[in-house]
C-alpha cells in the first residue's frame, strides 16, 4: 500500500447532489489504506482560520451517500487569493491569503488535498498547485460545463428534477390553455435546459449557445394554436439571451442572472395574446438526493482521487471517459468551458422532433 499519508478534503462553490458521496468514497478509500483523513470546513475557510478542520472517520461518513448538500459545508466566496477583509475605516479589501493557506496546510502535515468543486474552485486549486500545494481536483457542477469529463455528478439529478417539473406543468398548461415558461440553471451553457427540455417534450428550448428571437418563439406558440394545441411549454436556461442582446440580470451590479422567464412571459403574452406564466426552479435543482448514476459517478471520482494521491499524480482532475475514470491536468480542465455543441446529436434530435430553439 505504500507509506501512510495524511490527506484533506474540501468542497467549494455551489452545492450539488453527490458531494457527500465523493467525501465518503475518498474517506473510506484512504482509511482502508491506513491513512488519516480530515475535512476542511467551508472550502478554504478552515485553513484561513475562519472555520475548522475536522477528522473524517468511518462514523462521520456513514450513511451520507444519498444525502444532498455537503457535510463539510461550502461557499462560493472562499477564494483565498481574494479574501474579503474589513479595513479599519469599514471598507472591504480583497487580500491574498494563499501563502497563509499553504503554510497552514503544511503545518497540519497534510500530504495532499482533494478539492471538490466547479470551474471556479478548480481554478483556485490549480493556482494553489502552481504555488506548491499538492492537490487532486474532483469536478462538481450541475451545469456539466467542465471540459475533459463526459459528465459531472449532480448534472443528471438536476435534469431529473427539471424534467419532473416540466412533466407536471404539461397538465396544468393544457387545462388552462397557457404558455408555461420554465427557467432552469445555466449561466453560460444550456445543458440542463437542453436535456430536460427534450426529455420533458418541451416545445421551445432557449439556451445561451443559440441566441433567440422573441418573434420566432411566439411564432412557435401561434403555430401550435393553429394546430389546435392551445398550450406551449418553453424551457429557458437562466443565461438565455436574445439575438444581439444580453442575458437578464436580477442584480446588475453583481451580474447575478435570473428572471428571463418573467421577461419572456410578458413578451409572449403581449405578442400572442396568450396567458403566460413564469416558473423559476432555481435552487430546487441543487437540493435532494442524487440519482443512482450521480451517486455512482461521485463514488468513482472519490476513489479515483485517492488513487491519484497514492501514486503521487498531483495537479490533475479525475474525469469520466466512459467506461473509465481517467485524469487530465488541472490546467486543461480550467482553460475553457464545455458548451452545448449547436450541431450535436441532442440539438439535432430536438429539431427533428419539432422543438424550436427560437432561432
Amino acid at each position: 500500500m505504500g507509506s501512510a499519508k495524511k490527506i484533506a478534503i474540501n468542497t467549494g462553490g455551489g452545492d450539488a447532489p453527490g458531494l457527500n458521496a465523493v467525501i465518503r468514497a475518498a474517506t473510506l478509500s484512504a482509511l482502508n489504506r491506513g491513512w488519516e483523513v480530515y475535512g476542511i470546513r467551508r472550502a478554504y475557510f478552515g485553513l484561513m482560520g475562519d472555520d475548522e478542520i475536522v477528522p473524517l472517520t468511518r462514523d462521520s461518513v456513514r450513511g451520507i451517500t444519498h444525502l444532498g448538500g455537503t457535510i463539510l459545508g461550502t461557499t462560493n466566496r472562499g477564494n483565498p487569493f481574494k479574501k474579503p477583509v474589513q479595513q479599519p475605516d469599514g471598507s472591504i479589501k480583497e487580500v491574498d491569503y494563499s501563502d497563509r493557506v499553504i503554510a497552514a496546510f503544511n503545518k497540519c502535515g497534510f500530504d495532499a488535498l482533494i478539492a471538490i468543486g466547479g470551474d471556479g474552485s478548480l481554478r483556485i486549486a490549480h493556482d494553489l498547485y502552481e504555488k506548491g500545494l499538492p492537490v487532486v481536483g474532483v469536478p462538481k457542477t450541475i451545469d456539466n460545463d467542465i471540459p475533459g469529463t463526459a459528465l459531472t455528478f449532480g448534472f443528471l439529478t438536476a435534469v431529473d428534477i427539471a424534467t419532473e417539473a416540466i412533466d407536471r406543468l404539461h397538465s396544468t398548461a393544457q387545462a388552462h390553455e397557457r404558455v408555461m415558461i420554465v427557467e432552469v440553471m445555466g449561466r453560460d451553457t444550456g445543458w440542463i435546459a437542453l436535456f430536460s427540455g427534450v426529455a420533458g417534450t418541451a416545445d421551445v428550448i432557449l439556451i445561451p449557445e443559440i441566441p433567440y428571437s422573441i418573434e420566432s418563439v411566439c411564432a412557435k406558440v401561434l403555430e401550435r394554436e393553429r394546430l389546435g394545441r392551445h398550450f406551449t411549454i418553453i424551457v429557458a436556461a437562466e443565461g438565455a439571451l436574445p439575438m444581439g442582446g444580453v442575458p437578464v440580470f436580477k442584480d446588475a451590479d453583481t451580474k447575478r442572472l435570473g428572471g428571463v422567464c418573467e421577461v419572456l412571459a410578458q413578451q409572449v403574452s403581449a405578442i400572442t395574446g396568450k396567458e403566460a406564466r413564469a416558473i423559476a426552479l432555481r435552487h430546487l435543482q441543487r437540493g435532494g438526493s442524487p440519482t443512482s448514476y450521480d451517486r455512482l459517478i461521485a463514488l468513482r471520482f472519490g476513489a479515483a482521487a485517492v488513487q491519484c494521491v497514492e501514486r503521487d499524480e498531483l495537479g490533475v482532475m479525475v474525469a469520466l471517459d466512459p467506461p473509465n475514470v481517467l485524469t487530465i491536468p488541472l490546467a486543461e480542465a480550467i482553460k475553457s468551458q464545455k458548451r452545448v455543441p449547436i450541431h450535436g446529436d441532442v440539438v439535432t434530435t430536438a429539431r427533428a422532433l419539432g422543438i424550436s430553439f427560437g432561432d
